[in-house]
């Protein structure tokens, strides 16, 4: 990672993005500050897109919008607090894929991903990178799958908890392979690339933000990118379909969502003027460079595809026979 690009990681990591409040002139939306509450803590791909779109938003919608993180639960603590906040707009979910269409999957929810939000936008897109600590005697995906069947159940590999998105991504690919790499959940992305880059581990897939920097110096060896195509910012790390695997196609998303319930002016206002700052040139650049993709939905186009991810992951975690606990 170059110094530009670490400036930009530390600058969207940084406090909450305000700008001076604009007077209400008529009482229309908004006349106070937007509250985004991030289902992750400080650090990973979650906050980041909130933070990445928080600051360009409060310009254009004239207010302060604060970003307020509340991770816990695989995203069940966020999600509460927004599903049982008013719907006027003042506050919104920022959600991580994994927990809104998986965390429901695999545990009875106090909240449902479909009823109880109306969404907003998608505001980033990233495939997962599988990564290797440095000592590991592997360099390729197919090495990977060589040892680990040549070793049974002596491969371990991080997830940020049961159920995330990291979790089942892994066990499809145990299931692709037939191999058995053992899961060590922990909670947060954070815990576990700390034991992974102290070599308590052997391996994870995860999206690009956190890794970037370790990959560039060299404490992270990255295998594989899930996507049909290679990622611009890992222009040498082969496909999932290069590597052999067609299938081993997993992106996560990060969107924004409101209270079921929000009027349709407010939403409208919200994903009208998020759709201008995602096509902006800076929006994209910024997203690319930490790795990942600007890619707005609109509210139908959100809807739409968040449906046709709960039937798809569905079927993984039922062929894979995976379970919370």
């Amino acid at each position: 990672m170059n110094r530009k690009t670490q400036l930009t990681a530390a600058a969207l990591l940084a406090g909450m993005a305000f700008v001076p409040a604009a007077q209400a002139q008529d009482g229309t939306y908004p006349n106070k500050p937007v509250m985004l509450v991030v289902s992750a803590a400080a650090g990973g791909t979650t906050d980041i897109a909130a933070r990445l779109i928080s600051e360009p938003l409060a310009k254009a919608l004239g207010q302060s919008v604060v970003v307020d993180n509340k991770p816990g639960g695989n995203g069940t603590i966020a999600a509460q607090a927004v599903q049982r906040a008013k719907p006027d707009g003042y506050t919104l979910l920022v959600q991580y894929s994994g927990y809104h269409v998986i965390t429901p999957l695999l545990t009875k929810q106090p909240w449902d991903p479909v009823k109880d939000f109306a969404p907003v936008a998608n505001l980033l897109s990233a495939p997962q990178v599988l990564v290797v600590r440095p000592s590991l005697p592997v360099h390729s995906l197919k090495e990977l799958v060589t040892y680990a069947k040549a070793n049974p159940g002596k491969l371990n590999y991080a997830s940020s908890g049961n159920g995330s998105l990291q979790h089942v991504s892994t066990e499809l690919l145990n299931l692709q392979a037939g191999t058995k790499i053992t899961h060590v959940p922990y909670k947060g992305t954070g815990p576990a690339m700390t034991d992974l880059l102290g070599g308590n581990v052997d391996l994870t897939i995860t999206t690009p933000p956190p890794l970037m920097g370790h990959i560039a110096a060299g404490k992270l060896r990255p295998l594989v990118v899930t996507s049909k195509t290679r990622l611009p910012s890992l222009k040498d790390v082969p496909s999932a379909p290069e590597a052999g695997y067609p299938d081993l196609d997993v992106s996560s998303w990060f969107a924004m969502y409101a209270p079921a319930g929000t009027p349709k002016p407010v939403i409208d206002k919200l994903t009208s003027e998020i759709e201008k700052i995602m096509k902006s040139d800076a929006f994209r650049k910024k997203a690319e460079e930490l790795g990942a993709e600007a890619r707005y939905m609109n509210p139908q186009q959100l809807d739409q595809y968040q449906r046709a991810e709960l039937t798809r992951w569905g079927k993984v975690i039922k062929s894979a026979d995976i379970h919370a606990e």
